[in-house]
């Protein structure tokens, strides 16, 4: 989505008329999204001022095209400046310009990484120029036409209120391998940005460039469980942008950090990131480079469905079982495990730890103890509206408090913690909603964002149907249902687990696979929460049970309507406590509604709640 387009000549007219941030501004008022906040208006009213003198020079044709605020498909992020044309070869060129308005920043020791006043304090960011450059790599990934029809990407960086006085801070041999990919301008630098920009776009090309950017085919959504055994060859699968890169690079710092002081210094680090915001990812990405640098590490997590299904990838790609297994653990496997003996235990979907471990939860103490105490640097990746049964007890306090009895010192701050959406087509606006529908948080925006594919189907029939046609396109589509329905067929394979209106019927999947999310069969089996979290799909099909409801003008929820093959809601009914139940439902469908990279269906067996769903989507 492009949020305002021209020729070059037109952008100059509204700079200079002095209207071009209300422009803007309407812009996404039209397109029923909120921007971030007053500051961002008086940038564009700013910052364009100073990119009208630069592409407003003779070499650049007047009829080249301009966009502003283009957000790239499937993520939440946007780029400042878009401008497309042809150079003097005839060669069909975007210029990607990074726009900030900073004076200074300071180095770090972290590639990539420098510290730079914004969002009201002083934090770790990414380099302007690594950031262009990624966003570009990024585009690339995803847009088709971008190979099709030849369209070469040049990112650059404009730092227009930069003082020249702070150049070494930013334009540096620290920073030498961005700066290469990604040339930045600083204050005075506005001749040469100009001289960057005509070098590659001079007239106005026959194509539309900026509509094949915006509008052109978009390639299959890159799942990572397809990638990883690329990753851990070391091809770079994924571009970490902005607080992922952070991340990713201040972890790996303290791992080195810590084998440079003797292995004697531990480090506990906790990353928090709602769903979408790539912390499977960034976990990932960390697991592949630091066995690869010769670091001993290990991707930890409870839940069972995505080690089998990355188990299966891998020997797909002819990795041997041992070495998988080597690599990705349960978060059961450190009961009796020494001190530090790992030099690094990533945990993903740190809300799922346990206390004790084993079939019987009866081996250990506290899982989040014993990984900080096998590791020398321990990584949590969490997110707390992620509980989703009675016996998780990850928690960031739980975490400060295990780091705190095994002596290891504690890194826990804003600036690695993963906001930006990178699912549901990088609507922030969806997530929101969910969060507002299910009375997780007040959230202020209840709009969606109408660039996510979000339905709600009257017949679980037809919302079958409607994806089964979405899931010819790759095997990324299933069904997924709240665990409202017993499970039947674990001991008699002829019966329906599923049976609903209109002659719906179906089974749970678990019954005869552990890769029930890429089997080429499984489309018509249903998903639930423990075979689904931490794994993404293109779609998803959503089925909401009688635990959700819409009574007396608010959503509710019934415990009593769980099935009694259901253990989430173990000891509920002697513990009565009711708040922990509702929490865990609530939590649940929130996990479940976010699993779709592309679109949501959604089938619920209350009409009501169905009706109040539908009431925010009657205007799309």
């Amino acid at each position: 989505m492009i949020i305002y387009r021209n020729t070059k000549a037109g952008f100059v007219d509204d700079v200079r008329s002095n209207t071009i941030a209300s422009i803007i501004e309407n812009e996404f008022l039209q397109h029923h999204i909120n921007h971030n906040n007053d500051a961002e208006y008086r940038s564009w009213a700013n910052s364009m001022q100073y990119l009208r003198n630069a592409v407003d020079v003779p070499e650049i044709d007047d009829s080249c095209q301009v966009a502003i605020e283009y957000q790239i498909p499937l993520t939440s992020k946007r780029v400042d400046f878009l401008i497309s044309g042809l150079d003097d070869t005839n060669h069909n060129n975007v210029v990607i310009i990074e726009l900030k308005q900073w004076e200074t920043c300071g180095k770090t020791s972290r590639p990539d990484i420098v510290t730079a006043f914004t969002g009201g304090a002083n934090r770790a960011v990414v380099h302007p120029s690594y950031q262009a450059y990624s966003y570009a790599k990024t585009i690339e990934s995803f847009n088709e036409s971008v190979e099709k029809y030849g369209i070469s990407l040049h990112p650059c960086a404009y730092l227009h209120n930069f003082k020249e006085s702070n150049r070494g801070n930013i334009d540096c041999s620290l920073y030498k391998e961005a700066l290469e990919m990604a040339p930045v301008f600083l204050e005075n630098d506005t001749k040469e940005l100009s001289r960057f920009i005509s070098k590659f776009v001079r007239k106005k090309s026959a194509l539309d460039l900026l509509y094949l950017i915006e509008d052109g085919r978009l390639r299959p959504a890159k799942a990572l469980q397809d990638a990883l055994g690329s990753m851990l060859k070391g091809n770079r699968e994924f571009y970490l942008i902005d607080e992922q890169k952070v991340a990713f690079e201040t972890i790996r710092k303290l791992v080195h950090n810590s084998l440079k002081e003797g292995g004697n210094s531990k480090y506990t680090i906790i990353v928090e990131g709602g769903p979408g915001t790539g912390k499977s990812v960034v976990a990932i990405q960390l697991l592949c480079d630091l066995i690869r640098s010769g670091y001993t590490a290990n991707y930890v997590t409870k839940n069972a469905a995505p080690r089998n299904v990355y188990f299966e990838q891998l020997r797909r790609d002819a990795y041997k079982q041992s070495y998988i297994k080597a690599l990705f653990k349960g978060s059961g496997s450190y009961v009796d495990a020494g001190k530090n003996i790992f030099d690094c235990l990533i945990v993903d979907e740190a809300h799922r730890l346990q206390m004790k471990s084993g079939m019987f939860q009866n081996l250990g103490d506290c899982q989040t103890r014993e990984i900080i105490h096998a590791s020398r640097v321990s990584v949590f990746f969490i997110d707390e509206d992620q509980i989703v049964t009675t016996s998780d007890v990850g928690s960031v306090d739980l975490i400060k408090e295990c780091a705190q009895k095994e002596g290891s010192t504690l890194y826990y701050g804003s600036d690695i913690n993963l906001v930006s959406q990178f699912r549901c087509n990088g609507s922030d606006g969806y997530l929101a909603f969910l969060d507002f529908l299910l009375g997780i948080r007040n959230t202020a925006n209840t709009e969606i964002n109408l660039d996510y594919d979000i339905r709600i189907f009257d017949s679980p029939v037809k919302m079958r149907e409607a994806l089964r046609e979405k899931n010819k396109i790759a095997n990324k589509s299933r069904m997924i249902a709240g665990y409202c329905y017993d499970w039947i067929s674990k001991n008699n394979k002829t019966q329906y687990d599923i049976i609903l209106p209109d002659g719906f019927m179906a089974q749970w999947n678990f019954s005869d696979t552990n890769t029930w999310a890429i089997d080429e069969d499984s489309f018509n089996q249903i998903g639930c929460i423990h075979t689904s979290q931490g794994l993404e799909f293109d779609y998803v099909g959503a089925i909401i049970g009688r635990d959700l409801i819409f009574r007396d003008g608010a959503v509710q929820t019934d415990f009593n309507a769980r099935a009694r093959t259901d253990n989430s809601l173990k000891g509920i009914k002697t513990t009565r406590n009711y708040a922990l139940a509702d929490r865990i439902i609530r939590n649940t469908y929130r996990t479940i509604l976010s699993r779709g990279q592309k679109g949501c269906y959604i089938y619920c067996e209350d009409k009501a709640l169905s009706e109040y769903i539908g009431s925010f989507l009657k205007e799309r």
